[in-house]
Protein backbone atom coordinates (compact mmCIF):
# COMPACT_ATOMS: atom_id res chain seq x y z
CA UNK A 1 0.00 0.00 0.00
CA UNK A 2 1.49 3.39 -0.95
CA UNK A 3 2.68 5.60 1.72
CA UNK A 4 4.82 8.72 2.20
CA UNK A 5 7.47 6.66 3.98
CA UNK A 6 10.09 4.12 3.37
CA UNK A 7 8.79 1.02 1.17
CA UNK A 8 8.79 -1.93 3.80
CA UNK A 9 8.89 -5.87 2.28
CA UNK A 10 6.33 -8.13 4.79
CA UNK A 11 6.66 -11.91 4.15
CA UNK A 12 5.13 -14.64 5.19
CA UNK A 13 7.10 -17.85 4.38
CA UNK A 14 6.58 -21.43 3.20
CA UNK A 15 6.01 -24.40 5.14
CA UNK A 16 8.57 -26.92 4.65
CA UNK A 17 6.32 -30.06 6.45
CA UNK A 18 5.22 -33.89 5.80
CA UNK A 19 2.03 -32.34 6.07
CA UNK A 20 -0.20 -29.01 6.38
CA UNK A 21 -3.78 -28.42 5.77
CA UNK A 22 -5.11 -24.36 6.21
CA UNK A 23 -7.49 -24.72 8.85
CA UNK A 24 -8.40 -21.17 8.83
CA UNK A 25 -4.89 -19.64 8.91
CA UNK A 26 -3.87 -16.71 8.40
CA UNK A 27 -0.72 -14.51 8.95
CA UNK A 28 -2.62 -12.49 11.26
CA UNK A 29 -0.26 -11.26 13.30
CA UNK A 30 2.01 -10.33 10.17
CA UNK A 31 -1.29 -8.42 9.62
CA UNK A 32 -1.56 -6.49 12.39
CA UNK A 33 1.89 -5.06 12.08
CA UNK A 34 1.07 -4.17 8.86
CA UNK A 35 -1.53 -2.38 9.82
CA UNK A 36 0.33 0.04 12.19
CA UNK A 37 2.90 0.61 9.60
CA UNK A 38 0.61 1.67 6.86
CA UNK A 39 -0.83 4.22 9.82
CA UNK A 40 2.46 5.51 10.93
CA UNK A 41 3.04 6.54 6.58
CA UNK A 42 5.15 3.56 5.75
CA UNK A 43 4.71 2.09 1.98
CA UNK A 44 3.36 -1.48 2.63
CA UNK A 45 4.17 -4.76 0.72
CA UNK A 46 3.19 -8.40 1.49
CA UNK A 47 4.14 -11.14 0.22
CA UNK A 48 2.05 -14.53 1.61
CA UNK A 49 3.88 -17.35 0.23
CA UNK A 50 0.49 -19.45 1.41
CA UNK A 51 -1.65 -18.11 -0.48
CA UNK A 52 -3.39 -18.90 -3.69
CA UNK A 53 -5.74 -21.47 -3.92
CA UNK A 54 -6.02 -25.05 -2.22
CA UNK A 55 -5.41 -28.40 -3.77
CA UNK A 56 -8.24 -29.87 -2.23
CA UNK A 57 -11.13 -26.80 -0.71
CA UNK A 58 -12.58 -27.76 2.06
CA UNK A 59 -15.54 -25.92 3.98
CA UNK A 60 -16.01 -21.85 4.84
CA UNK A 61 -12.29 -21.46 2.73
CA UNK A 62 -10.33 -24.03 4.45
CA UNK A 63 -8.20 -26.74 2.69
CA UNK A 64 -5.22 -28.18 1.69
CA UNK A 65 -2.26 -25.93 0.39
CA UNK A 66 -0.59 -27.42 -2.43
CA UNK A 67 2.51 -29.24 -1.77
CA UNK A 68 5.98 -29.43 -4.20
CA UNK A 69 7.98 -32.78 -2.96
CA UNK A 70 10.96 -31.97 -1.62
CA UNK A 71 14.30 -34.35 -0.74
CA UNK A 72 13.55 -34.95 3.06
CA UNK A 73 16.32 -33.87 5.10
CA UNK A 74 19.14 -36.13 6.24
CA UNK A 75 18.04 -36.25 9.79
CA UNK A 76 14.11 -37.06 9.20
CA UNK A 77 14.75 -39.84 6.86
CA UNK A 78 12.77 -42.61 7.85
CA UNK A 79 9.50 -41.36 7.85
CA UNK A 80 7.04 -43.12 5.29
CA UNK A 81 5.81 -39.62 4.36
CA UNK A 82 6.68 -37.26 1.39
CA UNK A 83 8.12 -34.07 2.40
CA UNK A 84 7.62 -30.89 0.42
CA UNK A 85 7.07 -27.17 0.48
CA UNK A 86 3.87 -25.99 0.64
CA UNK A 87 2.21 -22.71 -0.43
CA UNK A 88 3.31 -20.90 -4.17
CA UNK A 89 5.65 -22.22 -6.14
CA UNK A 90 9.45 -21.15 -6.17
CA UNK A 91 8.73 -19.09 -8.97
CA UNK A 92 5.58 -17.37 -8.36
CA UNK A 93 7.53 -16.35 -5.61
CA UNK A 94 9.94 -14.72 -7.47
CA UNK A 95 7.32 -13.42 -9.67
CA UNK A 96 5.63 -11.68 -6.87
CA UNK A 97 9.52 -10.45 -5.60
CA UNK A 98 9.73 -8.81 -9.11
CA UNK A 99 6.57 -6.51 -8.76
CA UNK A 100 7.56 -5.14 -5.84
CA UNK A 101 10.01 -1.83 -5.47
CA UNK A 102 12.81 -2.55 -3.98
CA UNK A 103 12.03 -1.88 -0.21
CA UNK A 104 13.97 -0.50 2.86
CA UNK A 105 13.92 -3.22 5.12
CA UNK A 106 12.36 -6.98 4.23
CA UNK A 107 10.36 -8.18 8.07
CA UNK A 108 9.63 -11.47 7.72
CA UNK A 109 7.52 -13.65 10.25
CA UNK A 110 7.92 -17.48 11.43
CA UNK A 111 5.87 -20.11 12.43
CA UNK A 112 6.46 -23.60 14.10
CA UNK A 113 10.19 -23.86 14.92
CA UNK A 114 10.37 -26.93 12.62
CA UNK A 115 9.34 -25.06 9.68
CA UNK A 116 12.37 -22.64 10.04
CA UNK A 117 13.31 -24.11 6.59
CA UNK A 118 10.51 -22.21 4.82
CA UNK A 119 12.08 -19.01 6.41
CA UNK A 120 15.26 -19.89 5.28
CA UNK A 121 14.52 -20.37 1.91
CA UNK A 122 12.18 -16.97 1.80
CA UNK A 123 15.47 -15.13 3.25
CA UNK A 124 17.95 -16.58 0.61
CA UNK A 125 15.71 -15.54 -2.19
CA UNK A 126 15.06 -12.17 -1.09
CA UNK A 127 18.27 -11.44 -0.50
CA UNK A 128 19.27 -12.43 -3.91
CA UNK A 129 16.74 -9.92 -5.49
CA UNK A 130 17.48 -7.34 -2.89
CA UNK A 131 21.20 -7.59 -2.38
CA UNK A 132 22.16 -4.97 0.74
CA UNK A 133 18.38 -4.51 1.80
CA UNK A 134 18.37 -5.59 5.97
CA UNK A 135 16.13 -8.63 6.91
CA UNK A 136 14.14 -8.86 10.46
CA UNK A 137 12.67 -11.98 11.52
CA UNK A 138 10.07 -12.34 13.87
CA UNK A 139 7.49 -14.49 14.91
CA UNK A 140 7.22 -17.68 16.69
CA UNK A 141 10.42 -19.51 15.88
CA UNK A 142 12.43 -16.52 16.12
CA UNK A 143 10.92 -15.43 19.61
CA UNK A 144 11.28 -19.60 20.66
CA UNK A 145 14.58 -20.02 18.68
CA UNK A 146 16.28 -16.98 18.14
CA UNK A 147 20.10 -18.08 18.35
CA UNK A 148 19.47 -21.17 15.91
CA UNK A 149 17.35 -18.56 13.67
CA UNK A 150 20.62 -16.17 13.77
CA UNK A 151 22.92 -19.36 12.65
CA UNK A 152 20.42 -20.65 10.21
CA UNK A 153 19.10 -18.31 8.57
CA UNK A 154 21.33 -15.18 8.57
CA UNK A 155 18.77 -12.69 9.24
CA UNK A 156 20.37 -9.23 10.00
CA UNK A 157 18.68 -8.83 13.05
CA UNK A 158 15.76 -11.35 15.21
CA UNK A 159 13.12 -9.73 16.90
CA UNK A 160 11.51 -11.58 19.73
CA UNK A 161 8.31 -11.76 21.91
CA UNK A 162 5.57 -8.98 20.28
CA UNK A 163 7.13 -6.74 17.96
CA UNK A 164 4.77 -3.87 17.06
CA UNK A 165 6.65 -1.83 19.50
CA UNK A 166 9.82 -2.98 19.36
CA UNK A 167 9.94 -2.62 15.18
CA UNK A 168 10.28 0.72 15.12
CA UNK A 169 13.35 0.94 17.42
CA UNK A 170 14.60 -1.28 15.36
CA UNK A 171 13.48 0.57 12.00
CA UNK A 172 14.48 4.27 13.65
CA UNK A 173 18.34 2.39 13.89
CA UNK A 174 18.02 1.80 10.10
CA UNK A 175 17.42 5.28 9.63
CA UNK A 176 13.60 4.45 8.75
CA UNK A 177 11.53 6.61 10.84
CA UNK A 178 7.75 6.89 10.02
CA UNK A 179 6.20 10.01 8.97
CA UNK A 180 3.62 9.64 12.04
CA UNK A 181 5.15 8.93 15.41
CA UNK A 182 2.35 6.35 16.73
CA UNK A 183 3.81 3.85 19.79
CA UNK A 184 0.75 1.59 20.53
CA UNK A 185 0.48 1.10 24.83
CA UNK A 186 -2.23 -1.96 24.61
CA UNK A 187 -3.77 -4.19 22.35
CA UNK A 188 -6.86 -2.28 21.79
CA UNK A 189 -5.41 1.15 20.90
CA UNK A 190 -3.74 -1.08 17.36
CA UNK A 191 -5.19 -0.14 14.27
CA UNK A 192 -7.11 -2.80 12.54
CA UNK A 193 -4.61 -5.65 10.77
CA UNK A 194 -4.13 -5.22 6.66
CA UNK A 195 -6.87 -7.39 5.67
CA UNK A 196 -7.03 -5.97 2.00
CA UNK A 197 -3.23 -6.91 1.38
CA UNK A 198 -5.05 -10.60 1.56
CA UNK A 199 -6.82 -11.02 -1.82
CA UNK A 200 -10.00 -13.51 -2.13
CA UNK A 201 -10.57 -13.63 1.51
CA UNK A 202 -13.63 -16.52 2.27
CA UNK A 203 -13.73 -15.25 6.08
CA UNK A 204 -12.65 -12.89 8.72
CA UNK A 205 -10.02 -13.72 10.79
CA UNK A 206 -10.15 -11.74 14.18
CA UNK A 207 -8.42 -11.22 17.44
CA UNK A 208 -10.86 -10.33 20.90
CA UNK A 209 -7.91 -10.94 22.88
CA UNK A 210 -4.13 -11.86 23.32
CA UNK A 211 -2.17 -14.02 25.64
CA UNK A 212 -3.65 -16.86 27.85
CA UNK A 213 -4.42 -16.41 31.56
CA UNK A 214 -3.98 -20.21 31.94
CA UNK A 215 -0.44 -22.12 31.84
CA UNK A 216 -0.49 -25.19 30.50
CA UNK A 217 2.62 -27.41 30.81
CA UNK A 218 2.72 -28.24 26.60
CA UNK A 219 1.85 -24.49 25.70
CA UNK A 220 4.14 -21.53 24.92
CA UNK A 221 1.57 -18.64 24.62
CA UNK A 222 3.02 -17.38 28.11
CA UNK A 223 6.27 -17.26 26.19
CA UNK A 224 4.97 -15.48 23.00
CA UNK A 225 2.30 -13.34 24.58
CA UNK A 226 3.57 -12.68 28.53
CA UNK A 227 0.91 -10.50 28.70
CA UNK A 228 -3.07 -11.02 28.66
CA UNK A 229 -5.14 -8.27 26.79
CA UNK A 230 -8.50 -7.93 26.09
CA UNK A 231 -10.17 -5.62 23.50
CA UNK A 232 -13.40 -3.49 24.52
CA UNK A 233 -15.92 -5.69 23.67
CA UNK A 234 -18.06 -2.81 21.29
CA UNK A 235 -14.82 -2.21 19.71
CA UNK A 236 -14.67 -6.26 18.62
CA UNK A 237 -18.15 -5.25 17.26
CA UNK A 238 -17.14 -2.15 15.19
CA UNK A 239 -14.13 -4.17 13.55
CA UNK A 240 -16.93 -6.75 12.84
CA UNK A 241 -19.31 -4.73 10.85
CA UNK A 242 -16.42 -2.60 9.17
CA UNK A 243 -15.09 -5.62 7.59
CA UNK A 244 -18.30 -7.51 6.86
CA UNK A 245 -19.04 -3.55 4.95
CA UNK A 246 -15.79 -3.75 3.09
CA UNK A 247 -15.85 -7.41 2.46
CA UNK A 248 -18.97 -8.23 2.00
CA UNK A 249 -17.96 -11.71 4.59
CA UNK A 250 -20.56 -13.39 6.95
CA UNK A 251 -17.89 -16.29 8.01
CA UNK A 252 -15.73 -14.78 10.84
CA UNK A 253 -13.05 -17.25 12.68
CA UNK A 254 -11.84 -16.26 16.22
CA UNK A 255 -7.69 -16.68 16.70
CA UNK A 256 -8.22 -15.86 20.51
CA UNK A 257 -6.47 -18.38 22.90
CA UNK A 258 -8.97 -17.68 25.68
CA UNK A 259 -12.22 -17.01 23.84
CA UNK A 260 -14.20 -17.62 26.70
CA UNK A 261 -12.52 -16.40 29.56
CA UNK A 262 -14.95 -14.09 31.98
CA UNK A 263 -17.47 -14.40 29.03
CA UNK A 264 -20.38 -12.52 30.47
CA UNK A 265 -17.93 -9.12 30.51
CA UNK A 266 -16.58 -10.05 26.83
CA UNK A 267 -17.44 -12.52 24.64
CA UNK A 268 -21.51 -12.60 25.32
CA UNK A 269 -21.15 -8.75 25.20
CA UNK A 270 -20.22 -8.62 21.57
CA UNK A 271 -23.06 -11.51 20.68
CA UNK A 272 -25.40 -9.28 21.93
CA UNK A 273 -24.03 -6.29 20.99
CA UNK A 274 -24.36 -8.16 17.13
CA UNK A 275 -27.74 -9.87 18.10
CA UNK A 276 -29.66 -6.20 19.47
CA UNK A 277 -28.10 -4.50 15.67
CA UNK A 278 -29.20 -7.37 13.17
CA UNK A 279 -26.04 -8.17 11.74
CA UNK A 280 -25.32 -11.94 10.65
CA UNK A 281 -22.26 -13.79 10.74
CA UNK A 282 -21.36 -17.15 10.69
CA UNK A 283 -18.62 -18.33 13.51
CA UNK A 284 -15.48 -20.48 13.90
CA UNK A 285 -12.99 -21.43 17.14
CA UNK A 286 -10.56 -23.14 15.44
CA UNK A 287 -7.82 -22.77 18.25
CA UNK A 288 -10.09 -24.06 20.85
CA UNK A 289 -12.88 -23.29 23.22
CA UNK A 290 -12.01 -24.10 27.10
CA UNK A 291 -14.07 -27.02 28.22
CA UNK A 292 -14.75 -25.58 31.92
CA UNK A 293 -16.38 -21.89 30.52
CA UNK A 294 -18.63 -23.90 28.78
CA UNK A 295 -22.24 -23.33 30.93
CA UNK A 296 -26.15 -23.68 29.64
CA UNK A 297 -26.04 -19.36 29.12
CA UNK A 298 -23.03 -19.61 27.13
CA UNK A 299 -23.78 -22.56 25.06
CA UNK A 300 -27.22 -20.77 24.50
CA UNK A 301 -25.37 -18.20 23.19
CA UNK A 302 -22.90 -19.71 20.69
CA UNK A 303 -25.88 -21.64 19.30
CA UNK A 304 -28.25 -18.02 19.02
CA UNK A 305 -24.77 -16.60 17.54
CA UNK A 306 -24.90 -19.20 14.42
CA UNK A 307 -21.46 -20.93 15.67
CA UNK A 308 -20.57 -23.83 13.14
CA UNK A 309 -17.43 -25.17 13.96
CA UNK A 310 -16.92 -25.67 17.90
CA UNK A 311 -13.70 -26.67 18.64
CA UNK A 312 -12.54 -27.90 22.68
CA UNK A 313 -9.31 -27.79 23.93
CA UNK A 314 -9.57 -30.97 26.18
CA UNK A 315 -6.03 -32.92 25.70
CA UNK A 316 -6.83 -36.10 27.14
CA UNK A 317 -9.77 -37.44 29.15
CA UNK A 318 -7.78 -39.34 31.71
CA UNK A 319 -8.32 -37.52 35.11
CA UNK A 320 -6.00 -37.00 37.80
CA UNK A 321 -2.39 -36.37 37.83
CA UNK A 322 -2.08 -37.77 34.56
CA UNK A 323 -3.50 -34.09 32.84
CA UNK A 324 -0.84 -31.86 32.19
CA UNK A 325 -2.98 -28.98 31.32
CA UNK A 326 -4.18 -26.24 34.11
CA UNK A 327 -7.67 -25.75 32.45
CA UNK A 328 -10.03 -28.97 32.87
CA UNK A 329 -11.40 -31.10 36.31
CA UNK A 330 -13.02 -34.30 35.86
CA UNK A 331 -16.49 -34.43 34.78
CA UNK A 332 -16.35 -30.85 33.07
CA UNK A 333 -16.29 -32.20 30.20
CA UNK A 334 -19.47 -34.27 30.24
CA UNK A 335 -21.38 -31.25 31.82
CA UNK A 336 -20.13 -28.57 29.00
CA UNK A 337 -21.33 -31.73 26.20
CA UNK A 338 -24.70 -31.33 28.03
CA UNK A 339 -24.88 -27.95 27.69
CA UNK A 340 -23.77 -27.92 24.00
CA UNK A 341 -25.87 -30.66 23.19
CA UNK A 342 -28.83 -29.02 25.07
CA UNK A 343 -28.36 -26.13 23.15
CA UNK A 344 -28.82 -27.67 19.55
CA UNK A 345 -25.29 -28.84 18.42
CA UNK A 346 -24.85 -31.97 16.61
CA UNK A 347 -22.16 -34.23 17.24
CA UNK A 348 -20.19 -33.12 13.30
CA UNK A 349 -20.16 -29.67 15.10
CA UNK A 350 -18.20 -30.24 18.06
CA UNK A 351 -15.12 -31.45 17.51
CA UNK A 352 -12.78 -32.00 20.80
CA UNK A 353 -9.00 -32.02 20.54
CA UNK A 354 -6.81 -34.74 22.04
CA UNK A 355 -3.18 -34.23 22.42
CA UNK A 356 -0.86 -37.49 20.89
CA UNK A 357 2.64 -38.00 21.51
CA UNK A 358 2.97 -36.57 24.93
CA UNK A 359 5.76 -37.98 27.22
CA UNK A 360 4.74 -40.99 29.18
CA UNK A 361 1.44 -40.93 27.36
CA UNK A 362 0.47 -44.57 26.91
CA UNK A 363 -1.38 -45.44 23.57
CA UNK A 364 -3.96 -46.95 25.59
CA UNK A 365 -5.08 -43.65 27.39
CA UNK A 366 -5.43 -41.87 23.63
CA UNK A 367 -7.97 -44.97 23.03
CA UNK A 368 -9.55 -45.18 26.39
CA UNK A 369 -10.09 -40.87 25.55
CA UNK A 370 -11.33 -41.63 21.53
CA UNK A 371 -13.91 -43.76 22.52
CA UNK A 372 -15.43 -41.49 25.60
CA UNK A 373 -15.57 -38.13 23.49
CA UNK A 374 -17.28 -40.33 21.04
CA UNK A 375 -19.46 -42.26 23.98
CA UNK A 376 -20.38 -38.17 24.87
CA UNK A 377 -21.49 -36.98 21.49
CA UNK A 378 -18.69 -35.75 20.07
CA UNK A 379 -15.80 -35.88 17.67
CA UNK A 380 -12.82 -36.60 18.45
CA UNK A 381 -9.47 -34.72 16.68
CA UNK A 382 -6.29 -36.02 17.38
CA UNK A 383 -3.87 -33.37 17.75
CA UNK A 384 -0.06 -34.28 17.85
CA UNK A 385 2.41 -32.81 20.25
CA UNK A 386 5.34 -30.87 19.07
CA UNK A 387 7.97 -30.40 22.00
CA UNK A 388 8.45 -26.09 22.27
CA UNK A 389 11.48 -24.83 23.88
CA UNK A 390 10.59 -23.42 26.88
CA UNK A 391 7.74 -24.61 28.08
CA UNK A 392 7.22 -26.72 31.71
CA UNK A 393 7.30 -30.02 29.80
CA UNK A 394 10.09 -29.03 27.14
CA UNK A 395 12.93 -30.55 29.74
CA UNK A 396 10.86 -33.61 30.25
CA UNK A 397 10.52 -33.93 26.75
CA UNK A 398 14.11 -33.80 25.96
CA UNK A 399 14.52 -36.20 28.45
CA UNK A 400 12.51 -39.38 27.06
CA UNK A 401 12.63 -37.96 23.06
CA UNK A 402 14.30 -40.33 20.88
CA UNK A 403 15.83 -37.38 18.88
CA UNK A 404 17.84 -35.05 20.17
CA UNK A 405 15.70 -32.44 20.62
CA UNK A 406 18.60 -29.37 21.38
CA UNK A 407 20.15 -29.71 18.15
CA UNK A 408 18.14 -29.11 15.74
CA UNK A 409 14.16 -27.99 15.56
CA UNK A 410 13.24 -30.08 12.74
CA UNK A 411 13.07 -32.92 15.48
CA UNK A 412 9.97 -30.87 17.26
CA UNK A 413 8.13 -31.91 14.17
CA UNK A 414 4.84 -33.65 15.28
CA UNK A 415 5.07 -35.96 12.36
CA UNK A 416 8.05 -37.58 14.06
CA UNK A 417 5.97 -38.03 17.39
CA UNK A 418 9.60 -37.98 19.12
CA UNK A 419 8.07 -38.38 22.27
CA UNK A 420 6.60 -41.76 22.02
CA UNK A 421 10.17 -43.87 22.11
CA UNK A 422 7.53 -47.18 20.59
CA UNK A 423 6.18 -44.99 18.08
CA UNK A 424 4.64 -46.44 14.31
CA UNK A 425 2.95 -44.89 11.96
CA UNK A 426 1.01 -49.01 12.08
CA UNK A 427 -0.45 -47.56 15.48
CA UNK A 428 -1.33 -43.94 14.53
CA UNK A 429 -3.31 -45.65 11.68
CA UNK A 430 -5.23 -47.45 13.62
CA UNK A 431 -5.99 -44.11 15.94
CA UNK A 432 -6.69 -42.11 13.26
CA UNK A 433 -9.36 -44.86 11.88
CA UNK A 434 -10.61 -45.15 15.51
CA UNK A 435 -11.37 -41.66 15.96
CA UNK A 436 -12.81 -41.19 12.68
CA UNK A 437 -10.45 -39.36 10.52
CA UNK A 438 -9.04 -41.96 8.33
Amino acid sequence: MRGTGPPLLLINPWVYDFAAYDFFAKPLGLLYLAGLLTACGYEVHLIDCLRGPHARGGPFGTGRYPKETLPTPPSLQGIPRRYGRYGLSEAAFKAQLSRVPRPAAILVTSLMTYWYPGVAAAIGLARKHFPGVPVLLGGIYATLCPEHARRHCYPDLVVTGPGEVAIFSHLAALGLKPPITFIPTEFDSLPYPALHLLPHLSYIPILTSRGCPFDCSYCAAHLLQPRYQRRRPLGVVEELFYWQDCLNLEEVAFYDDALLCQPESHLLVILEELARRGRRFRFHTPNGLHTHLITRDVAGWLKRANFATLRLGVETTAPGPERLDRKLQEGELETALAHLHAAGFQKKEIGVYLLTGLPHQEETAVVNSIRRVKEMGATPILAQYSPIPGTALWLEAVKCSRYNLESDPLFHNNSLFPCWPRFSWTHYTQLKHLAGEG
